[in-house]
């Protein structure tokens, strides 16, 4: 912990790269924001001196930007190169939802499982884009309360602010049930659920305390080669042993179970939804990047990471493991494999829910701190310190205690994705595009800017349903389950024992 608050910059002049002037010509005729103008993608082309340097004590974008240090020596949180960015986004997004899909796949059949697996990517990698663009546009945006300000006024920035920060306590507590479930089929319930869950908690805490990206880009890489080994070792542990196969036959549904239900199939695709709501951080990964135009680059290194690896991972355990495959998928293997699947699966459960939890805590450190006259934010000392110190405590507290709540990891991950990936990965990046795109001039468009309205007033639509139908379906599987599933139990909560 000895890199606490570092400020390693080995450009020099991280505080520098990516700045750039937004256009002020015509400003008042847009309530005081750059009049967008935008291309085909909801694109500004940016002035010729984007990558120029600039004395610090004349660039007005210092006064737009919060990441950007006033403070000569302080924390230089605008630190990482693109590929640190896409280290991290991996890290995010890679998660615990790749450990849904394979019972989701068994839910709604391979075919329909396939397509939506790729629709979803495609629609992911897309909406992803346009919130880069939309932060290029307004380079002050760091988090979705800022760009729910641009859209909605004041309300907008509390609403989604508050909603971003509470769609990562619920994403946090998601990491720390699956830590007590992996503890408890390691250890062969070894001890209380509830005490797992504190120590979970605790570790997780610990490795929030560092303040800057640039510190967790580190641990990322750890984590995506944790959860790529862990995958690995459950598919071959399958395909050895076979769990699925019936009378000597292996035969996956090509479609839907018989009887499945409505709710549990909106489930298992809420499931889907959530492997893929990595957005809701994007703002805070771009404010940290030294260059915000790199943010391409990072973003289709996750997404040809997570769209692959999705459709591997599901294919592959649901083929083997059969229509009784478990959710985590972890726990469809043989108790030995399964043992040494979560060991190596260890890092990515606790540094994914720290990346979560880091950018979560940094929304109110910079809600807090970021306007004050002495630049608190970016100081060293103990007395900013120990704010983020509170901050990431009390964080890691709620988030034990929604882990407590809701205890069953597939209907945690249906209700959370229901209630916020559905519109910070899908419907307001829809909105970002109309915002940048004057409707008004649909005659002047072109036939392809008339498909990508389309396309983005489609993602809204699809925001709509999944938070709609997937919260009732979510809440209706959590009170079935919750006959059998009580919340603060010390009963095994792992899989097969």
């Amino acid at each position: 912990m000895s890199n606490i608050g570092s400020t390693a910059d080995p450009g020099g002049n991280g505080s520098h790269h990516g700045h750039f002037t937004p256009p002020r010509s015509d400003a008042s005729s847009n309530n005081g924001m750059p009049d967008p103008s935008p291309g085909l993608l909801g694109t500004t082309a940016l002035p010729s001196n984007a990558t120029s340097p600039k004395n610090e004590a004349t660039d007005p974008e210092k006064n737009l930007d919060p990441m950007a240090s006033r403070t000569e020596g302080g924390v230089e949180y605008k630190s990482m190169a693109w590929w640190q960015a896409g280290m991290v986004m991996v890290a995010e997004t890679i998660s615990l939802g790749i450990l849904s899909l394979p019972k989701a796949m068994s839910d709604v059949g391979v075919i329909p499982g396939l397509m939506l697996l790729l629709c979803l990517g495609a629609m992911a990698s897309y909406t992803g884009f346009v919130i880069g663009q939309f932060k290029l546009r307004y380079p002050h945006i760091h988090s979705f309360g800022c760009a729910g300000e641009i859209l909605f006024g004041i309300w907008g920035k509390r609403i989604l602010g508050w909603g971003q920060f509470a769609f990562y306590v619920f994403i946090m507590g998601s990491h720390i049930l699956t830590f007590s479930i992996m503890m408890n089929a390691i250890t062969g319930h070894g001890a209380c659920t509830i005490i797992w869950m504190v120590v979970g908690t605790i570790l997780s805490l610990l490795f929030t305390l560092p303040r800057t990206l640039k510190h967790l880009s580190y641990y990322s890489i750890a984590s995506f080669i944790s959860i790529i080994g862990a995958v690995m070792i459950t598919m071959i542990g399958v395909s050895i042993t076979k769990p699925g196969m019936v009378n000597g036959v292996i035969a996956p549904r090509l479609w839907p179970r018989p009887g499945l239900t409505f709710f549990a199939g909106f489930n298992a695709v809420s499931n889907m939804v959530f492997a893929y709501a990595g957005h809701v951080a994007f703002f805070t990964f771009i404010s940290e990047l030294r260059d915000p135009r790199d943010f391409p680059k990072a973003l289709a290194f996750l997404q040809c990471s997570d769209i692959s690896m999705y459709i591997i991972t599901a294919v592959v355990v649901y083929y083997y493991a059969g229509n009784n495959v478990a959710s985590p998928a972890l726990d469809s293997a043989s108790t030995v494999v399964k043992k040494i699947a979560y060991g190596v699966a260890l890092p990515t459960i606790v540094i994914a829910g720290v990346v979560n939890a880091h950018v979560g805590v940094k929304f109110l450190y910079v809600k807090l701190l970021h306007n004050r006259d002495d630049d608190l934010m970016h100081q060293k000392g103990w007395k900013s310190y120990r704010i983020w110190l509170l901050m990431v405590s009390l964080s890691w507290l709620g988030a034990w205690l929604i882990a407590e709540a809701v205890p069953v990891f597939g209907d945690l991950l249906s209700l959370t994705s229901a209630l916020f990936a559905s519109w910070f990965t899908f419907g307001l990046s829809g909105m970002f595009w109309l915002h940048m795109n004057r409707v008004s001039e649909w005659c002047n468009w072109s036939f392809g800017k008339r498909v990508l309205f389309v396309v983005n007033v489609l993602n809204v639509v699809v925001a709509l349903v999944l938070f709609g139908v997937g919260t009732w379906a979510s809440i209706y599987s959590m009170v079935k389950n919750g006959a059998s599933t009580r919340p603060f139990s010390c009963a095994n909560n792992a899989g097969g024992h």
